[in-house]
């Protein structure tokens, strides 16, 4: 069994926004040569995610509302605890564990093997400097 792992970096200037990172991501399995096995892409940062949905505006735009419904942006220490350490981004922390950590997704034929519309993106959400997202694909 062969691996290959490479890592990519986002910088988002939004505080708050979700990135197609699908060719990215097919292009490090092509660059694996790995063409029966599993792929794992995850977010390092513990304010930004990896999921796995459809390419729709409306729907992200629905998530974006949704999650800042669920956990809203507050800087001050009042709502979070959190952002008593001196931090402002405690609602970032919630969104991300909302939206999940990683993706791990058959490779079949040297293929991302998708569902219909399925697509792989970057969440940030306490955007304006870079973070790394790690590329694991592991295999024949």
């Amino acid at each position: 069994m062969k691996s290959h792992t490479e890592y990519l970096t986002f910088n988002v200037a939004a505080r708050m926004d979700f990135v197609n990172i699908t060719p990215q991501v097919e292009a490090v399995l092509s660059r694996s040569g790995i063409r029966e096995g599993l792929l794992l892409c995850n977010a390092m940062h513990i304010t930004a995610s990896v999921f796995i949905n459809d390419d729709e505006p409306g729907l992200h735009e629905d998530y974006k509302k949704w999650l800042e419904e669920l956990a809203p942006f507050d800087p001050s220490p009042q709502r979070y605890k959190h952002n008593r350490t001196g931090e402002d981004n405690a609602d970032a922390h919630h969104k991300r564990q909302i939206m999940g950590r990683e993706v791990v997704i058959a490779v079949t034929n040297g293929k991302l093997d998708f569902g219909p519309w399925e697509q792989v993106f970057y969440g940030e959400f306490d955007g304006r400097r870079p973070k790394r997202v790690l590329v694991k694909v592991i295999g024949d």
